[in-house]
C-alpha cells in the first residue's frame, strides 16, 4: 500500500478506520473476482487487463487536475522498483488463488506483517520487543496449521502465497522509503504502468484465443476499477488517523475474504485452518498495536 502525502491531514480516527474497513473489503472482493477469472484465464492476461483499466481509470481522474505532478518523479529508479515488486506479488497471488480457496491465500499472504517486522529491524533499526517475537511465532505458527502436512492444501499454491507475500515486504518498504520524496499519485501511476507492461510482455509470450462473456467482462472491468478505488480510499485513510493505529483493521481483510469464499465458493475452511487464521489475524493485530504504542514513546518528550 502506498503511504500518503501529509497534506490537509485531519485527526478522525473513526473515518480512517472505516475508510481502511471499505479498502479491505474491497480488496476481498478483488480475489474473489480474481479467483474466477484466473481459473478461467492465465494470470497475466487478468492482470494486464487489470492495471491497464486502473492506468486509464488513473490518467482519465487525475490527470486534468495533476497534470505532470500525475507522473513526476525525484527517485526513478526505487519508484519503478517498487512497481516491479507489486506486479511480482500481484503474479504470485494470482498463481496461489488458483490454487487454493481466498481465505486460506489471504492469510497465507498477511504473513508480510511478520515478515516486516523482521526487514525493519535489520534493515531500518527498528527495535523488537519480546512481545513482537511472540506474536511473530504465533502467526507463523497459524500458517503452519493452515499449511499443515496431510491438509488440503496445495504445497504449491502455498509457496507462491509465501512468495508473494516476501516481495510484499520489499514493496511495503519502499513505500515507506518514498513516502518523504514522492507524490502518492506518481507512485499510483508509475505502479500502474509498470504492471502494465510487465503483464503485457508476459501476456504476449503466454498469448491465445480467448472468449468472453459478460460476467467476465463486467468482472475484469471491476478488477480495473477496484484496484484504483481500494488503493485510493486506503491512501485517504491515512489523512486521518496515524498508519500504526489504523494497521490492526487491516487484518478484516482475512475475514473478509473468508465471508466471501463461503457465499461465493461455498468453501468452508476446517477448524485447524480457522484456527490458524486467527492466530494470523490477532498477532498481525498484536504486532500493529505494539508498534502503535512504541511510536507514541517515541514522539512523547
Amino acid at each position: 500500500m502506498t503511504e500518503p502525502t501529509t497534506a490537509r491531514t485531519r485527526h478522525s480516527p473513526l473515518t480512517g478506520v472505516l475508510l481502511v474497513l471499505l479498502a479491505v473489503l474491497i480488496f476481498a472482493c478483488m480475489d474473489t473476482a480474481g479467483k474466477y477469472l484466473m481459473t478461467k484465464f492465465s494470470v497475466p492476461l487478468v492482470a494486464s487487463v487489470r492495471y491497464g483499466l486502473n492506468l486509464l481509470f488513473l490518467v482519465m481522474l487525475m490527470a486534468p487536475r495533476h497534470g505532470p505532478d500525475l507522473w513526476k518523479t525525484h527517485r526513478t529508479a526505487l519508484v519503478v522498483f517498487r512497481g516491479c515488486c507489486l506486479a511480482a506479488a500481484t503474479l504470485f497471488a494470482g498463481l496461489a488463488l488458483q490454487r487454493m480457496p481466498v481465505g486460506e491465500t489471504v492469510a497465507i499472504i498477511y504473513l508480510q506483517g511478520f515478515g516486516l517486522m523482521l526487514a525493519a529491524k535489520y534493515f531500518l533499526g527498528e527495535r523488537v520487543s519480546a512481545a513482537g517475537w511472540v506474536a511473530a511465532l504465533v502467526g507463523f505458527a497459524g500458517v503452519l496449521l493452515i499449511a499443515r502436512p496431510g491438509g488440503a492444501l496445495a504445497p504449491l499454491g502455498v509457496i507462491f502465497a509465501l512468495t508473494c507475500a516476501a516481495v510484499s515486504v520489499a514493496y511495503i518498504l519502499l513505500s515507506r522509503a518514498l513516502a518523504s520524496t514522492e507524490s502518492t499519485m506518481a507512485m499510483l501511476f508509475h505502479v500502474a504502468v509498470t504492471g502494465t507492461m510487465l503483464f503485457g510482455l508476459l501476456l504476449l509470450f503466454n498469448w491465445q484465443r480467448f472468449s468472453y462473456t459478460p460476467l467476465d467482462v463486467t468482472l475484469l472491468v471491476f478488477m480495473g476499477a477496484a484496484s484504483l478505488a481500494g488503493h485510493f480510499l486506503l491512501t485517504s485513510a491515512y489523512r486521518y488517523a496515524p498508519a500504526s493505529m489504523l494497521a490492526p483493521f487491516n487484518y478484516f481483510h482475512i475475514a473478509f475474504a473468508v465471508i466471501l469464499g463461503w457465499l461465493v465458493y461455498h468453501h468452508v475452511p476446517d477448524g485447524w485452518a480457522f484456527m490458524g487464521m486467527g492466530m494470523i489475524g490477532v498477532s498481525g493485530a498484536a504486532i500493529a498495536i505494539l508498534t502503535h504504542l512504541n511510536t507514541s514513546k517515541v514522539k512523547e518528550p
